[in-house]
């Protein structure tokens, strides 16, 4: 992870924000008292919302599992199911 100043920071932030949604990168900001940041791209931290959200049910993770692991032919079809 890339790790840029506080000044640094302050004085480019709108390239970091163009930088962290274009490549997915975080980038950690620094101080000198050590209470550092990380600057993410939204779309990246709702993805973190989601997974952590999903992680909170129990049973999920291997719901999930289960699923990617099923054959594509034992898969119900999409008129079979009812939104």
């Amino acid at each position: 992870m890339t790790a840029i100043t506080v000044t640094k920071a302050r004085e480019n932030i709108y390239k970091l924000i163009k930088d962290v949604n274009a490549s997915s990168t975080p980038i950690t900001i620094t101080n000198n008292k050590g209470e550092n940041a990380v600057l993410i791209g939204e779309d990246d931290w709702k993805a973190i919302e989601e997974t952590l959200y999903l992680s909170s049910i129990p049973g999920m993770a291997e719901s999930i599992i289960n699923g990617g692991n099923t054959d594509i032919s034992e898969c119900l079809d999409e008129s079979e199911v009812e939104w």
